[in-house]
């Protein structure tokens, strides 16, 4: 006999064609995987022979099937007429009288301990969750459903929701037969995330694809408003070698607004199971997940992705009462795991006025009129190269967005239901931006860039910008270390993807500018400071306890990010090189700092160090390599130091890093020096007793070497790197690390804007040549002999 419910526990992912891609899977995990410590809540499921036998019902397959025929999904009003009109016919249509029974006595069996069961009613429709679509979100998901009558309402809407507008749509763009899609209704116990935290994880980030993190986005109260979009979550990566090796692997953390959360319907709220209420202020300036949290979720996701063998999207669901994990859902990831070895790379040419920025969502750009849409009924407004402007999207949304040159909301984060369908049809989006709706205007021009980082902004105008291709399989062979500059940890994993031999400058002042904000010395002396000064600070920190943990956890998530991106190629990491001007305009600042004429040639790089002032600065910095390096088993970082005047001064700084757990040579620690001051090219034997090699910073060399001052538009046209006088310095330095069998590199601005400087030094026999990212393959084909241009 056809069984019209199966118990998720009997289910396997070879089911797919009866119950669906996420019930089998559901299945899968609990028959499989419990073993190894996934939990994933019990429940049953309808299966597609059953919705097949209630569509037969009264002719209602062949209704169904004359309505969609002539549909055309492009005029959106006809899809809204049409779909509500299927979905009016399958409310109306009775269940068969076992199918009935036995989805109540599915719903009684979990109601085994007397008090009526908080059930989740999930569609599975028997094309989702393959490997070649993402039909997340498709169809209905009901929450928080008690009852044995609600229980039959709810499957029926789940039944009905196959022909929801969204649905309707995404079927015929993605080449799928109406007829040959049935649905399953799992009923899954509630997880009482309501009174804790839930989410949605990746086992790779999203936008660039790099496979050795797991990606996860964590919000209070359960996962719908982090999968619609309606709240910033807070977001973390977790390092996969270091999970597998036991050291410390969380290499990011982002606080997010977590302005709402949805929990139950409070007892007699007639006709609601769930409600949106706001998440206290304390709360949202706290993470919801602890590190505990963070690395139990990630070695849940290393299991499942080893099991499925392909990388996973996760929905996942913490237990406020219990403190208890569990996995809800589990899908092959489908945008990302398909890209190729081809790198799309978009640069914008000029910069306009920013007038919203939120999270960056791919790495493309797009330019269009704005057409700021309030809701669905207004989605017909949308047309081909407009820039979709919301609040937040939902599925419902779908049938139009692919026309959009990019998208915009106010609300949500990089696994929101915008940033997916973003992914999917390859446009640009920037989520979260807060007040996007009210700062741009109704058929404003504006261009949207995702191509400068973690920020995606939204600039006035229609900016120009360049597109270009690159087969990354097809670079040839060098003589030389074609390693990158790389300051940015929100781009590490995507720069990661360009040929490379590792990093050859990753900057401190950088991370500290961008990620903290805040002068060390202020968070060393924060109890000592007046009260408005520690409220600006606390707000910059939010979300850590301690003023100096803070300094030192994020100098080690920036540094980890770059580290974990390259590795295991050498990632250079050059130590704090702010001038006094620099450290000024951070927070605090100004209490610190002397205010210098010419800070350019003032209190900066070793001399900094050595000094007892900025010394207890210098230590934070040295606490959080050694961290790297350690805890975080990123041990293929080395150490850089700029701006060393004299020998004297380089043995006192490579004497404090020792001091400090960062010995030369002990657990294989490099520690080189910035050559760009002409002492350090005249006395390079000297400087190599104290250093392992040294990196060459040609736009120090050069302004010293020539006596100009780099930032003056007046002699700018006397800059070059390429001068004999420089290129007689380098030529001792080149060759006193040759001669001691020492590293010597460059990561000067010099070789990117330069190739034939390129050129010059390969032929002076130089080990590397670190290039910005956005030069390496256009340097790279010139070394090699090719000289046409890329894209």
């Amino acid at each position: 006999m056809i069984r019209y419910t199966i118990p998720l526990a009997e289910l396997g992912r070879h089911d797919v064609a009866s119950v669906g891609g996420k019930n089998s899977s559901l299945g899968e995990m609990i028959s499989n995987l419990a073993a190894l410590g996934i939990t994933v809540p019990g429940g049953y499921a309808t299966t597609a022979d059953a919705y097949r036998e209630f569509l037969a019902r009264d002719g209602l397959a062949d209704r169904i099937r004359d309505e969609l025929a002539p549909l055309d999904v492009e005029d959106v009003a006809k899809l809204a007429e049409t779909g509500a009109r299927i979905r009016g016919w399958i409310l109306a249509t009775p269940f068969p009288e076992r199918l009935e029974r036995e989805i109540l006595e599915g719903y009684d069996a979990m109601c085994a301990g007397g008090a009526e069961a908080a059930v989740a009613v999930r569609s599975s429709a028997t094309a989702e969750d393959l490997p070649e679509a993402s039909f997340a979100g498709q169809q209905e998901t009901l929450l928080n459903v008690r009852g044995r009558d609600a229980v039959v309402r709810a499957v029926h809407e789940v039944f009905a929701s196959l022909f929801n507008d969204r649905a309707i749509a995404y079927r015929v763009h993605q080449g799928f037969d109406h007829s040959q899609v049935a649905l399953s209704a799992g009923v899954q116990y509630m997880v009482r995330s309501d009174v804790g935290a839930s989410g949605v994880m990746f086992t790779l980030d999203t936008d660039s694809g790099f496979r050795d993190v797991v990606f996860i986005t964590a919000s209070w109260g359960l996962g719908e408003t982090v999968v619609q979009g309606a709240v910033n979550p807070d977001e973390f990566y977790v390092y996969k070698p270091a999970l597998r090796s036991g050291h410390q692997p969380i290499l990011r953390r982002t606080l997010g607004g977590k302005a709402i959360k949805m929990v139950y319907a409070a007892p007699g709220e007639t006709g609601k199971r769930v409600r949106t209420v706001d998440v206290p202020e304390a709360d949202r300036m706290r993470f919801c997940l602890t590190d505990e949290d963070l690395t139990a979720l990630a070695r849940q996701a290393l299991v499942i992705e080893q099991h499925y063998g392909c990388p996973m999207d996760i929905e996942w669901g913490k237990d406020g009462e219990t403190g208890r994990l569990y996995v809800l859902q589990a899908r092959p990831e489908t945008v990302q795991s398909r890209v190729g070895r081809t790198l799309q790379r978009y640069t914008l040419k000029g910069r306009g006025p920013v007038i919203a920025q939120g999270r960056s969502i791919g790495h493309r750009i797009g330019a269009g009129p704005a057409r700021i849409i309030r809701s669905v009924k207004e989605m017909a407004r949308v047309e081909t190269g407009d820039v979709l402007v919301a609040d937040m999207t939902d599925p419902d949304w779908e049938p139009v967005m692919k026309r959009a040159a990019a998208i915009v909301t106010n609300r949500g984060g990089r696994t929101c239901h915008a940033a997916i369908i973003a992914r999917e049809l390859g446009i640009p989006a920037v989520v979260g931006c807060g007040d996007a709706t009210r700062t741009i205007r109704e058929g404003q021009l504006v261009t949207v860039s995702c191509a400068e980082g973690d920020t995606g902004h939204v600039y006035e105008g229609a900016l120009q910008y360049e597109q270009s291709q690159v087969e990354l399989d097809a670079l040839p062979a060098l003589p030389v270390k074609i390693m990158m500059n790389v300051g940015n940890p929100d781009r590490a994993f995507d720069f990661a993807a360009i040929p490379n031999h590792g990093v050859g400058l990753a900057r401190l002042e950088f991370i500290i500018n961008r990620m903290i904000g805040v002068h060390p010395k202020a968070l060393l002396e924060f109890d000592r400071l007046d009260g408005d000064l520690q409220d600006t600070i606390r707000r910059q920190m939010a979300g850590y306890d301690d003023p100096v943990e803070f300094y030192v956890d994020k100098l080690c998530e920036g540094v980890g990010t770059i580290a974990a991106a390259f590795a295991p190629e050498p990632v250079i990491v050059r130590l704090s090189d702010f001038k006094s001007n620099e450290y000024a305009n951070l927070i605090g600042g100004r209490r610190y700092e002397p205010s210098e004429e010419n800070p350019m040639l003032g209190f900066r790089g070793a001399a900094r160090y050595v000094d007892e002032s900025f010394r207890p600065c210098f230590e934070l910095e040295c606490r959080a390599l050694k961290r790297v390096r350690g805890e975080m088993g990123l041990d293929h970082v080395w150490v850089m130091v700029p701006f060393v005047r004299t020998v004297e001064e380089a043995r006192q700084v490579v004497e404090l890093l020792a001091a400090n757990g960062l010995e030369r040579g002990k657990d294989g620690l490099k520690v080189i020096m910035m050559c760009e001051l002409p002492t350090n090219a005249l006395l390079a034997e000297r400087y190599l007793e104290y250093f392992d090699g040294m990196s060459i910073g040609s736009n120090d060399m050069t302004q010293l070497t020539l006596g100009l001052d780099r930032d003056s538009a007046i002699i700018a046209r006397l800059f070059d790197e390429r001068d004999d006088a420089v290129k007689a310095l380098l030529h001792l330095a080149i060759q006193a690390c040759r001669k001691a069998g020492k590293y010597i590199g460059i990561c000067g601005q010099g070789p990117s804007d330069h190739p034939d400087f390129a050129r010059w030094l390969l032929d002076e026999g130089i080990e590397s040549i670190s290039l910005n990212p956005d030069t390496v393959v256009e340097t790279w084909l010139f070394l090699a002999g090719d000289r046409s241009t890329v894209g």
